[in-house]
């Protein structure tokens, strides 16, 4: 629903590191090495936000079973709220 919407986006505006590490996945598939320098943000910081995203389904692990290596991507709601929070900070 629209107000479920509301909260990820949110959810993920309220922590710097969720903000940088969704945006940084927007229509890419990217590994947590690649995220961390496209960001500045530290390798703790990366993987916490990812865990935070993945838990509330915001990003997919493409290779999950992979200890090196993991490739992540945006959802089709991590998507949504990404374009969202792009138009309203225009």
């Amino acid at each position: 629903t629209e107000d479920e919407l509301w909260d990820l986006i949110g959810f993920i505006k309220i922590s710097s590191a969720r903000f940088k590490t969704i945006m940084t996945l927007q229509n890419e598939h990217l590994m947590p090495k690649e995220i961390i320098k496209r960001t500045d943000l530290t390798p703790s910081q990366v993987s916490i936000a990812l865990k935070e995203l993945k838990a509330k389904k915001l990003v997919k692990c493409v290779n999950e079973k992979t200890r090196k290596g993991r490739i992540y991507y945006c959802t089709e709601i991590g998507e949504k709220a990404c374009t969202i929070i792009e138009k309203n900070n225009k």
